[in-house]
């Protein structure tokens, strides 16, 4: 049930025609309470779409009740005006909510968009859109809102976890520029637990930092990149604070492996784990150089376990290692040792979606992964004709 699984939340997704496909376009999140802690992380690409810039300010006091959500357009870099809309689409939702019974104002509303980037909005049909969500409003409709918010993915993003006494659910979208800082990408997480803004905000940048942040598909920052998680407190149970971060911190990699899954044009999954860094971070910079590679993610597109591109984008990095200590393997076969020729590359048997490329640094006792996936003419195809 995605983002209804948890108590006291209710979603819709509709069709409003702003995608001239006619497909779901718009999508509402509402908290029926008790509480309204939220915490939210957000792109830190330097132009911040026009929901970004509402958004940061909506939650400036940590608290939110409805997330209204449209694809088929970003909203980004449209100035005033698109500011302007963002502000409209919160006042629009707190005002359609009111009539349903729902008492709170336009500052309680996250706003989020995605889509072609530079265009405005068509205002009047997203108005409808927003008054036939309020009224629409369901405990089953988290899968419609999943549906609602997908521009090229092909499949709804869906994740539900359960802890001690409370639920979390969670859905996400995201098929292009998913890349750090978060991974275009779309998160929206509830849970009934009873969690203060504080502990629910540091739960939530532990989660993104070992999850959306380290899946890079293609090295492009989105505009408009949200994370966004809401806490009722409707199970009644405080949850310990390390438990709520482990459930999250799962939630959150169960979304990020479902968007690299549908990656544009992808048709392998490559996990990339650097071993023996000397600090966490050297093994998340190396990790994501490797990552970034097109002639490595064409590599892989072809089963050619080349793991020479492995080292030389390894080599562009600051991480700690010498040159003749390094190792790699390719889904368990050490195809380089020491810096030089292991096994057989024959023996790489690439023929699985999955692909694990493990590197090991000789440096220290930290490790890290970045999830990626090949380079395909899908790919090249599916942006050369995006906003045609």
């Amino acid at each position: 049930m995605s983002v209804t699984a948890a108590e006291g939340f209710r979603a819709i997704g509709l069709a409003a025609g702003i995608k001239a496909s006619g497909k779901p376009d718009i999508a509402l999140v509402a908290n029926d309470g008790p509480k309204d802690a939220a915490a939210a992380v957000f792109t830190s690409n330097r132009f911040p779409a026009a929901p970004i810039l509402w958004s940061r300010q909506a939650l400036a006091d940590k608290s939110a009740r409805a997330v209204i959500v449209n694809s088929g357009g970003a909203n980004a870099c449209t100035g005033p005006q698109g500011f302007a809309d963002s502000h409209e689409m919160a006042e629009r939702t707190a005002e359609a909510l009111q009539a349903t019974g729902l008492d709170f104002g336009a500052g309680e509303v996250v706003v989020c968009s995605t889509g072609l980037i530079g265009e405005l909005l068509p205002m009047d049909k997203v108005r409808a859109g927003i008054d036939a969500c309020a009224g629409s409003l369901s405990t089953d409709g988290g899968e419609a809102a999943a549906a609602a918010i997908m521009t090229t993915d092909t499949v709804p993003k869906l994740a539900v976890g359960e802890g001690n006494g409370y639920v979390i659910g969670g859905m996400a979208k995201g098929a292009g520029m998913l890349a750090p800082g978060l991974a275009t990408m779309l998160v929206f997480l509830t849970t009934d637990a009873d969690v203060d803004a504080a502990d629910l905000e540091a739960a939530l940048k532990h989660a993104t930092s070992k999850t959306f942040d380290r899946i890079d598909s293609d090295g492009c920052m989105s505009t408009n990149d949200t994370v966004v998680v809401m806490a009722n407190g409707a199970s009644g149970t405080t949850p310990d604070q390390a438990e709520f971060t482990a459930v999250l911190t799962d939630v959150c990699a169960d979304l990020a492996r479902q968007l690299i899954a549908d990656a544009e044009g992808a048709s392998k999954d490559i996990a990339i784990t650097v071993h023996q860094a000397a600090s966490e971070q050297e093994g998340v910079d190396a990790a994501r150089a490797i990552s970034r590679s097109n002639l490595l993610k064409c590599a892989i597109h072809g089963e050619d376990p080349n793991w020479g591109r492995v080292l030389s984008a390894l080599g562009t990095t600051q991480a700690a290692f010498e040159s003749d200590q390094v190792d790699v393997a390719i889904n368990g076969v050490t195809v380089c040792r020491g810096g030089g020729v292991g096994d057989d590359r024959d023996l790489v048997d690439m023929s699985d979606r999955d692909v694990h490329i493990d590197i090991y640094l000789s440096a220290g006792d930290a490790e890290a992964t970045i999830w990626t996936n090949d380079l395909t003419a899908d790919y090249v195809h599916e942006n050369s004709a995006y906003s045609t």
